[in-house]
């Protein structure tokens, strides 16, 4: 496991160094941030309570989204774009020569990527969201645990659902076009435009049994204190994706290198 461990901590260096960038991308967040917040001010006026979200919930829904959605790879991640990118030109024979399973050394090269964004671009627009706004945070120990343990596992079923989209270039020869497919998915299921709590009947049921669902809105509820079954229920439908994800990976692999070998590659 060092290998792994110094393959994230290399990550983490490599990102902090595009600071400008960061701090560019953390000033966004925090505009698109007052922007959200007009619109949900407004809306939640005009209908008190929606969705089961006090006007506080809904604000710090906001601030929590705009931090999130970089960590998170609601937008995808350069990380396992650069995956795919590798499978498209053939440059993945190198990363198969190295004495490492595939899977976890992208992992561990994600997992360096999100927690510097997520001490960044995670930490910069909540701040500035705080003191501008009442927001709300946990109110005990048990909450904290509860987010401490939600924001890794939504991280981790993001990764599991791009490391896919990366491999799906080993059969459709260029995976950006599922890459783009992928986002779209992300950006509606997730709760990156709105809440998945304000989606109606079945659509709402649907929506927060997906993956994405696991990557953003389920955190942002065991932070709030929202989720209908408590947090064990919450943590427990995300490490069930997490199973699921990571071993399709898994077995996703296998066959992505037996199909190299077989190309003669």
């Amino acid at each position: 496991m060092g290998v792994y461990w110094a393959i994230a901590v290399r990550s983490f260096r490599r990102f902090s160094t595009y600071r400008i960038a960061t701090l560019s991308g953390a000033f966004t967040n925090t505009v698109f941030g007052f922007i959200f917040c007009g619109v949900y001010l407004t809306l939640w006026h005009a209908r008190p309570g929606l969705g089961g979200y006090e006007t506080a919930d809904a604000l710090t829904f906001v601030w929590l989204q705009q931090g999130l959605l970089l960590p998170v790879g609601i937008f995808g991640a350069s990380t396992t774009s650069e995956l795919g990118e590798r499978v498209r030109t053939g440059e993945i024979a190198v990363d198969l020569y190295r004495p490492a399973q595939l899977m976890l050394w992208w992992l561990a090269m994600d997992a360096g990527r999100a927690a510097f964004q997520l001490l960044v671009r995670g930490g910069a627009p909540l701040l500035v969201g705080a003191l501008v706004f009442d927001l709300n945070f946990p109110s005990s120990a048990g909450r904290w645990l509860g987010v401490a343990a939600a924001l890794p596992l939504g991280i981790l079923v993001s990764f599991g659902v791009r490391y896919l989209v990366a491999l799906s270039g080993f059969w459709i020869t260029d995976s950006r076009g599922m890459e783009n497919l992928a986002m779209a998915l992300s950006l509606f299921f997730s709760g990156s435009t709105l809440p998945l709590v304000l989606f109606p009947g079945w659509i709402g049921e649907v929506a927060r049994a997906t993956p994405w669902a696991a990557t953003l809105q389920v955190p942002i509820d065991v932070w709030l204190g929202r989720n209908p079954g408590g947090v064990w229920s919450a943590l427990a439908f995300q490490l069930l994706w997490v199973l699921i994800l990571l071993l399709a990976g898994q077995f996703a692999t296998h066959f992505a290198t037996r199909k190299v070998v077989i190309a003669g590659g």
